[in-house]
């Protein structure tokens, strides 16, 4: 998993208030006849950052995109918690260190009949970058 260009944030599409494991999600999976889970990492309502595939396996994430990209997913639908947010920044941080020059974007962008993860990824990345660079430039 050399070639990283797309670092791809989904959701499980799960009821909010509803608690998912990386675990449940692989069964989900095995149940459909797929090779397990397609992520690489979930993050859980409470932020716990749980491991899927590991990094260096091809995901099964977004079609036309596996070989080339690593997949988030957090649990929920469209109304993610503060601590989820934080965790989803500190994933896509240390990919963006090894990957530099991936993009980061929703599962969305690379689908369009997909609404997953259901909030701009792009703008949201952005703004943290900007941030994080900031935080980087002014630190004494």
């Amino acid at each position: 998993m050399l070639n990283i260009t797309k670092l791809v944030v989904h959701c499980s599409d799960t009821p909010n208030d509803r608690d998912v494991t990386a675990a449940e999600i692989h069964q989900w999976h095995i149940q459909r006849k797929w090779a397990g889970i397609g992520y690489h990492k979930t993050i859980r309502r409470n932020g716990v950052i749980e491991q899927g595939r590991p990094d260096y396996w091809q995901g099964a994430h977004v079609k036309g995109y596996n070989s080339t990209s690593l997949g988030v997913c957090l649990i929920g639908r469209d109304q993610f918690t503060d601590a989820q947010m934080q965790s989803l920044e500190r994933v896509i941080q240390e990919w963006k260190a090894k990957y530099p020059n991936a993009e980061v974007c929703g599962h969305c962008d690379l689908d369009t009949h997909k609404t997953c993860p259901n909030f701009n990824v792009k703008s949201w990345w952005s703004v943290v970058a900007d941030i994080s660079q900031f935080n980087r430039t002014n630190q004494l």
